[in-house]
């Protein structure tokens, strides 16, 4: 998601980083947290790699889910900004890791992973953040998917053989409106209502911005059907999805076959 003279990038700018830190307080985000959450079953010894992290709370759930038992969770995001957050995180784990562990790295998803060890994880989660893998192509004049097709294969490579990948992604022109709706009642309910509602409107803002690149073609709002098919492609099985978000994002399971080879 590295920025282009063409069209500003907000992703890296440290305001978008925390605006998109309070989503995680909505009703609508939990139901997606928990849906993902529900198919990572992390086993203890294994080595995650969170693509996308923002403040962590992905990898949180890696370490509380295995008891602290992984070997290792690492973090990866554009924003330099989301580092002091799940530096924050990482303390608060209860047992608590080692720096070792569970770290953070600021790399861009988009360029950043084919320099990456081979067959290093058992398993890869990202939370709405693959679909902005971004490929612009100075021949054609216009954006394309090549990004976002080359990170599945370079997930796909960086999976160990009988590794998973579980990851969300927004449905064509998703509503970011019905999402605010549906968590009206926490904002009510909560002490600190103005800044909720600053912190929404906030959101909805790069809401706006995000759906306008998607209709460009920089970012990726496909329709499910294509997803799976890209995922095939790159040579994963077992493919599984469900709606979440309120009804606004996928979440997607897929495998890396046991037979697979991948050299070194």
């Amino acid at each position: 998601m590295a920025a282009t003279s063409r069209s500003r990038n907000h992703w890296p700018d440290s305001k978008c980083a925390k605006a998109f830190w309070q989503q995680y307080h909505l009703p609508s985000y939990q139901e997606l947290l928990n849906d993902t959450v529900a198919w990572l079953e992390p086993h203890a010894g294994e080595h995650w790699l969170d693509l996308g992290c923002g403040c962590g709370q992905l990898s949180q759930a890696l370490w509380q889910r295995s008891r602290g038992q992984v070997a290792e969770v690492i973090g990866l995001d554009c924003a330099a900004a989301n580092a002091k957050a799940y530096e924050r995180l990482r303390q608060n784990l209860n047992p608590s890791p080692t720096e070792a562990q569970v770290r953070f790295v600021t790399a861009d998803l988009s360029r950043g992973l084919a320099s990456w060890p081979k067959n290093a994880f058992d398993g890869v989660v990202s939370g709405l953040a693959i679909q902005y893998a971004e490929s612009f192509s100075p021949e054609s004049g216009c954006w394309t998917t090549a990004a976002y097709d080359q990170v599945l294969h370079d997930i796909f490579a960086l999976l160990r053989p009988g590794g998973r990948l579980v990851f969300s992604v927004n449905v064509p022109e998703p509503s970011w409106g019905w999402v605010a709706w549906k968590s009206l009642s926490s904002i009510f309910r909560t002490r600190r209502f103005f800044k909720s509602v600053k912190d929404s409107w906030r959101l909805y803002s790069y809401g706006g911005w995000l759906k306008r690149e998607a209709r460009r073609g920089r970012f990726h709002y496909l329709p499910i059907a294509v997803i799976l098919a890209k995922l095939a492609q790159a040579g994963f099985v077992r493919l599984e999805h469900r709606l979440s978000y309120a009804k606004q994002a996928y979440v997607i399971r897929a495998w890396k076959p046991e037979s697979a080879v991948q050299a070194a």
